[in-house]
């Protein structure tokens, strides 16, 4: 099984380079809809009522992942390997994360900083109307690295480590996170279970995340010394124990600087400063999505190379 994991989650990878995230008809947007569905049913504001939220639906993915990863094993590797290669490609948004950010590298440098201003969305939460060029190239590199990790490089954590199974439910947490995850006043206890399931799901995979982008930093020709000095000062700081890792680590390979105040729909945050540069330009923009791409990569190979090394060792250390 672990063979055909591992072909599984190259094709997904693959998949997911060429294609991208389908436009309409996807999953996790289904997964959204009934998630939405379901809150009208659960809601209440007490931790409690949050924890059987998510509980409800991330046990119903695991159940379907296990589900198809059993079926799959009887009939064969090549059932496991297409299985695996759907479900990775359905998780996985490092293509569209790219693209996106290169769409708004393009905006800003054609000075649309209305078009720039709509597209704030698609990468955060922060209100598009607060800022100003300077303001969205920031946010824009902040997002791009956060979600290198959130998108990428953990799903494909889960997925050596978890399988079919591994991939669905870290989707569907991360997906819940950002629904429900944010501390409006509505939301500040209903969402609690979904941001802390979030920050336990992410703690390793961010730090992974950081290492890579230690390794990929000379391909935006940065500093590897200078990510692990700006991670190792600054990352602690951040509200989040895990963006704060990634953020760092790419506000020192790309020698610019993170943080400060961030305004959100419903709340302004003061953001400690992260890296020792100057503050990030349009070109920054575009270095961050190369970055992003090279960490992808990176990971897909860790991923392939760890799962199928796993299924050697243990064939290898089998009884005879």
């Amino acid at each position: 099984m672990r063979r055909g994991r591992a072909v599984g989650l190259a094709v997904g990878y693959l998949a997911d380079v060429l294609w991208g995230d389908p436009r309409r008809g996807h999953p996790v947007a289904a997964f959204g809809t009934a998630a939405m569905s379901l809150e009208r049913l659960t809601y209440s504001d007490r931790r409690v009522a949050g924890v059987a939220h998510i509980g409800i639906l991330l046990g119903g993915l695991g159940v379907l992942g296990v589900a198809a990863e059993r079926s799959a094993a009887l009939r064969g590797p090549g059932w496991t390997a297409a299985v695996t290669a759907a479900a990775t490609f359905v998780v996985l948004g490092g293509t569209s994360l790219g693209r996106t950010g290169a769409d708004m590298a393009r905006r800003l440098e054609d000075g649309d900083l209305e078009s720039a201003r709509q597209l704030v969305p698609s990468l955060c939460g922060r209100d598009p109307n607060s800022l100003d060029e300077a303001g969205i190239a920031r946010a824009t590199v902040e997002s791009v690295a956060e979600n290198t990790a959130d998108a990428q490089v953990a799903p494909l954590w889960w997925g050596a480590i978890g399988g079919v199974p591994g991939l669905l439910v870290y989707r569907g947490a991360n997906t819940l996170d950002a629904m429900i995850g944010h501390k409006s006043p509505r939301l500040l206890q209903f969402g609690w279970a979904a941001a802390r399931f979030d920050d336990v799901a992410n703690y390793l995979p961010a730090r992974v995340t950081g290492l890579l982008t230690v390794v990929c930093a000379p391909v935006v020709s940065g500093s590897p010394r200078a990510a692990v000095a700006a991670w190792r000062r600054d990352a602690a700081r951040h509200p989040s124990p895990n963006a704060g890792v990634v953020e760092a680590s790419f506000a020192g390979a790309l020698g610019v600087r993170l943080g400060g105040p961030t305004q959100y729909a419903h709340r302004l945050e003061i953001r400690p400063t992260l890296g020792e540069g100057r503050a990030p330009d349009v070109a920054d923009v575009t270095r961050s999505v190369r970055l992003s791409r090279a960490v992808q990569l990176a990971a897909a190979v860790a991923a392939v190379v760890v799962t199928a090394v796993c299924h050697t060792g243990r064939r290898a250390s089998a009884p005879r």
